[in-house]
Order: structure tokens, then sequence, then C-alpha cells
């Protein structure tokens, strides 16, 4: 029987405990495990570095979400990162990064892994004939955020992936922005997608977390053993935060796309506002491919301003229940300078950002507050 998104997200790996009948997967804060036997594990489990049954639930849901085969969850989103590259790239191998990328990101990739030597080049994703010219020989990666962090911009997942798969690398695809419920990429042709589940799919600013889900068990398998050796694996109370968010990722995505839609319209119309980004606008150049690979348009928005960045600092200074602080895809709305804040790691890079640039996370609260709140700290 096939299930829609809700139903896996609230059911997938959670089945009632079998001792009691608890509906919610229990926290087994427990960091080993009683074996039957020299060598005889009970249920696989021996060791909650290598596997725990909350995080398990966790990572059968997440699998099933995405469409994948298999699920990882890890401590953080870098930490999932970190563990992909490490497991199929090897020194002197080559990434194509995006163009506008999360700065942790581009930071894990310019000051831990170039040491390592992992080489990368950004691209600009949405251009296929720039991604195809920057392939060599050595690339064994293209690495995709779509929607990027923080402009917004718009890759094509299906076309990368055949543009990837015709050159012998993986598409990888950080699905943060859109989360699971907008955007499937593995259905697109995806390799892995990875996530900060901090964001959308933990959704209450209460949990730090990542994730990899792989389209294919054998890639699934590697990325476990690395996991395990590795050991930056997400503990049972935070995978179990994790997956308490996920059960009501549908409902909260409606509501952020709503009042995202309501935020665009009002800044649209703002004579302070200069340039508004979000990819459900129909003159954004990556609307056509967003409207066909995503189920709506999400719950962030950037927006430059008038002024230059003393200006937008300001903005972002005066907004009350728009929340000044980094990260993003909380139940609260957040509002931040990428320049100083979230991308200050790509300051004097080829993925600086605009320094008039202001970013929201726009969250689910009363709209006519929020548009309240947004038009006095512009005024």
């Amino acid at each position: 029987m096939s299930n829609g998104f809700e139903t896996l997200a609230i059911h997938a790996g959670q089945e009632p405990d079998p001792l009691t009948g608890a509906v919610v997967p229990p926290i087994y804060a427990t960091s080993t495990y009683k074996q039957d036997g020299v060598g005889g594990l009970r249920s696989g489990y021996e060791y909650s570095r290598s596997a725990n049954p909350t995080r398990t639930a966790l990572e059968t849901a997440l699998a099933a979400v995405e469409g994948g085969a298999r699920g990882l969850a890890f401590a953080s989103g870098l930490a999932a990162e970190d563990t992909l590259l490490r497991t199929v790239c090897k020194p002197q191998d080559h990434v194509i990064i995006p163009g506008d990328a999360y700065g942790g990101t581009y930071r894990l990739f310019d000051k831990v892994l170039r040491r390592w030597d992992l080489h990368y080049d950004p691209v600009p994703l949405h251009d296929l004939d720039a991604v195809a010219s920057a392939m060599t020989q050595k690339t064994r990666v293209v690495w995709v955020e779509t929607p990027t962090n923080p402009l917004l911009g718009i890759a094509d997942i299906a076309g990368l992936a055949q543009l990837a798969h015709d050159n012998g690398a993986l598409l990888v695809v950080d699905n943060t922005f859109a989360s699971p419920y907008l955007q499937q990429p593995i259905t697109l042709g995806a390799d892995v997608v990875v996530h900060s589940t901090t964001k959308y799919v933990g959704g209450h600013s209460d949990v730090v977390g990542g994730a990899l889900v792989a389209a294919d068990a054998g890639l699934g398998e590697e990325l476990a053993f690395h996991q395990n050796s590795m050991g930056a694996v997400a503990g049972p109370f935070d995978a179990w935060l994790t997956l308490r968010g996920l059960k009501t990722l549908g409902v909260r995505m409606d509501r952020h796309c709503d009042n995202a839609e309501r935020v665009v319209d009002l800044l649209l119309s703002h004579p302070k506002v200069t340039e508004v980004f979000y990819p459900g606008l129909p003159d954004h150049p990556g609307h056509v491919v967003a409207s066909k690979q995503m189920r709506r348009y999400g719950g962030m928005v950037s927006f430059r301003v008038a002024g230059g960045e003393a200006e937008a600092v300001e903005v972002c200074n005066r907004a009350e229940l728009f929340t000044l602080g980094e990260s993003l895809g909380g139940v609260e709305s957040l509002i931040e300078h990428p320049g100083r804040m979230t991308h200050a790691s790509a300051a004097g890079s080829p993925l600086e950002v605009p320094s008039d640039l202001v970013r929201l996370s726009v969250g689910i609260e009363t709209i006519d507050d929020l548009l309240a709140d947004l038009t006095q700290a512009l005024a």
C-alpha cells in the first residue's frame, strides 16, 4: 500500500512499542545493549554509536519521506556533509559546488577539505552549459542547493542528474531550504539528499541535527560504515525531537508558504525595497524550473534595500517580531544580515553576498502581525 507524505512522516519507522503499546517511539537513552551470547546481537544493536532504536526510527522515516533506500541521522548538517564527502571522494578528486552556497558548506570545502587535497569550483548551477564546461575527469560530485542560500537561486535537478551521471559523477542535493515536503530530489535523479534537520524538519529551533538519504542501498551501506567509523551521530534525544518535528512538517510548510507569499507581496510594493528574491515570483529566473520540481516555493525570502549595508543592518535591528538570529525553518520568524552573519565566511570569495541583502525565515505566526512588523522595520 502506498502512503501519502503526511502518513509516512507520522508512521514510517514508528510502529507502536511492542512492549507497552506506546504510540511514540521511546527515547533509548542507553550506550550499550545486552548480547544474547558472544556476538549474538538482539535486533542488531550492540553500541549506540553504531545504532540506536530511536535514531533508527528517525532514519527510517527520513528515507521514507525522501523516497530513498537508506536514511542516516547525524549530530549536525555539516557532520552529514563531511561524512558524505569523505565517503565518496578521495584526495585530488574534484567537486562542483553552487556559485551561491551556504557559508558553512563553503567553509568546509575551502578551509577543511582543501587541506585534504579535495578540489572544488563554484559554478552557477542554473547554467547547465557552465556545469558541463566545469566537469573534469576527476569530478566526483556535483553539489546542489536549490533553492540556494541566501539568494534563492534554482537549479534543474533532473538536468544536473543527467549531466552528472553522463560524466560518472554523483548528484548530491542539499534539500534543507525546500524540505522533503516541497521537493523530493531522489525522484528527479539525485543520488544523495542532504539536510540540516535543525531547520524545517526539526522545525522548532530546539535541536541541531543533520541527515543523509541515499537513493541506492549499496551507497547507503557505505555511508553507514563511515557514519559509524567517524562517529558524528545524532543522540537519542536529538533524534526523538527531530522525529517529533517531522510529523508536522506538511502542515507547517503549508503555513510557511502562505505567510511567505504575503510577505513577498508587501516587499514588492515597498519603496525602500530594491529587489526581492523568491522562486514563486513569475519573473524569478528559476520560476519555471521551480514550478516543475517543487510543490510550493517555500518560507525563505531575501530582499535588498535602498541605503546599502547600513540600512540593511538597521532593518534587521528594528525588527521586533522577526527575531534577529541565524538559522531558519523554525515556527518563529527570523531576520538576519547574511553578509555579516551566516555568510561572513564567504566574504572576499566568489560566493560573497550583497552587503544590502536581508534574509527572512518566515514563520507560522499570524500573518498580519508579521506584515506590521516588517512595515515598521522598513519605515
